[in-house]
């Protein structure tokens, strides 16, 4: 009988604790940076589960990135399973509007004239009406413009065929155009004088070139598919979905133009792919730099610095522009290697990151950590790390470098579905960017779980039932736990 009763108690055990928790972050929690240099709170969020009904936002359903308006006015969120994009009200986080990515024959007119570029091989019928799923987003023509390009078209499983983006008027945030690209497009980044916006097409190695310089959105087209060695051949099922997320080549990701647009940056975060390198004068591919850790997932430049961060292993590296720049113009055969790359370990599963108006302070969202961490670069050391909801993804800073905004994606067993929103109080004051907006605003920045998988984060994220909850499931086992030990107790009296 004491055998018996120690293994009931054992499984009541392992049921009460078999629950994932997940981090809930906490308003009001402060952090101070370990020199002083600058504090940090949580000061508001948004969230699509069980929580305080104040901050509770039905459309926050899979938040993939978070897009600052130039004019520090609002944000744009891009809900990737909700087919929206959600805008805020920077400040008081006042939901201003959503925007919904539902395709049908009603929007035939908003397309561009088609290119030849990107042909269908799998699908040839209804393919202007699906669901857009909303990936990372930037801005043009002085932010008047929103691009969002989609992760697919919701009726192609295995992203196999051309998806499209949409580009949003942010005076009147309705969508006013419609553009195809290539299959499985993530990244999007914008030159910084006005000629050119690039789309990085995760699903087959390749990077599409739209020339944007007329102010007549109309007369904006498909210039150039550029190709990073090879493009990957794509027949998968149509009924049978596929980890593309892994199985995409070279998974290129973080895209960014050169300041004087010289070149294009594309990471390459399959395998030790490294940084693709794009002579944008001669629209020739030069080759993959490597030399820097694997997995890289985001680039930013910033005051003559290369910044990137490394997802598995969680770090932010850094590198002279101008020796990175050297080095491949001097790539032999399509590949080379660049050294003395300084580095920060930061959380795990280094995802998003931003820099502030000085370049003093990298901001980064650390997937598998499930914090916000802050790196000097002054030092190249992490000062501070501020709680998050489980599974940031997306970061922006504002141009005025007061609020960090974190989307808080999910994966397939939960977490996510919020947005957190950090307000940033610095020692030594930021410069004000807002006071001189270039010509050409862009958002260069920019796998699951310690891997190559990002897709827990694309197909994920859905709001949790509450008796699906960490709550509701540890609640029901101590409920059970409880049960059982009365009826041993009984059962004992009765011996």
């Amino acid at each position: 009988m004491k055998k018996s009763f120690l293994v009931v108690i054992t499984c009541c055990i392992a049921v009460a604790t078999s629950a994932q928790v997940f981090r809930h972050s906490k308003l009001g929690t402060e952090v101070k940076a370990s020199n002083g240099a600058l504090t940090i709170t949580n000061v508001d969020k948004r969230q699509n589960f069980m929580g305080d009904p104040v901050t509770h936002e039905p459309d926050i359903n899979s938040p993939k990135s978070v897009n600052i308006h130039p004019n520090g006015k609002k944000y744009y969120v891009n809900s990737l399973e909700g087919c929206a994009t959600v805008v805020f009200e920077v400040g008081t986080n006042k939901k201003l509007k959503t925007i919904h990515h539902q395709c049908d024959p009603s929007k035939d007119s908003l397309w561009s004239k088609p290119s030849d570029l990107y042909p269908f091989t799998h699908y040839t019928e209804n393919l202007n009406t699906f669901g857009g799923k909303p990936v990372e987003g930037c801005f043009t023509h002085n932010g008047r413009y929103f691009w969002a390009p989609y992760y697919r078209r919701t009726f192609d499983i295995n992203a196999q065929d051309p998806s499209a983006l949409a580009v949003i008027d942010t005076q009147t945030d309705e969508i006013i155009l419609l553009m195809e690209t290539g299959p499985l497009p993530k990244m999007i980044a914008a030159s910084h004088d006005g000629r050119y916006v690039a789309v990085t097409h995760w699903g087959n190695n390749t990077v599409g070139l739209i020339r944007v310089d007329s102010d007549n959105p109309r007369q904006w087209h498909h210039e150039r598919l550029m190709v990073v060695d090879y493009v990957l051949p794509l027949n998968f099922s149509k009924s049978v979905a596929v980890n593309r997320d892994i199985n995409s080549g070279y998974c290129l990701r973080g895209t960014v133009f050169t300041p004087d647009d010289k070149y294009l940056l594309v990471c390459c975060m399959g395998g030790a792919g490294g940084i693709a390198v794009f002579d944008m004068q001669k629209m020739e591919y030069l080759g993959r730099l490597q030399g820097m850790r694997a997995n890289v997932r985001h680039l930013v430049i910033k005051n003559g610095y290369l910044y990137l961060s490394v997802n598995n292993a969680g770090y932010v590296q850094r590198i002279s522009l101008e020796k990175f720049l050297d080095a491949a113009r001097n790539i032999n055969g399509k590949l080379g290697s660049v050294s003395g790359w300084q580095e920060c370990k930061v959380g795990g599963g280094a995802r998003t990151i931003e820099i502030s108006p000085s370049g003093n302070f990298v901001f980064a969202a650390c997937n598998a950590a499930s914090e916000v961490c802050v790196v000097d670069t002054r030092s190249m050391q992490m000062i501070a790390q501020i709680p998050c909801d489980s599974y940031p993804v997306g970061l922006d800073i504002s141009r005025d470098g007061q609020w960090v905004i974190v989307t808080s994606q999910g994966r397939k067993n939960g977490g996510g579905n919020a947005v957190n929103v950090y307000k940033v109080e610095y020692a030594t004051p930021e410069p004000n960017m807002n006071d001189s907006i270039p010509a050409q605003v862009t958002q260069p920045d920019a796998l699951d779980s310690l891997s190559l998988d990002e897709s827990a984060t694309s197909t994920s994220g859905t709001a949790v039932p509450l008796w699906k909850t960490p709550w509701a499931i540890a609640a029901a086992a101590a409920i059970l736990l409880l049960l059982l030990l009365l009826l041993l107790i009984r059962l004992f009296r009765k011996k």
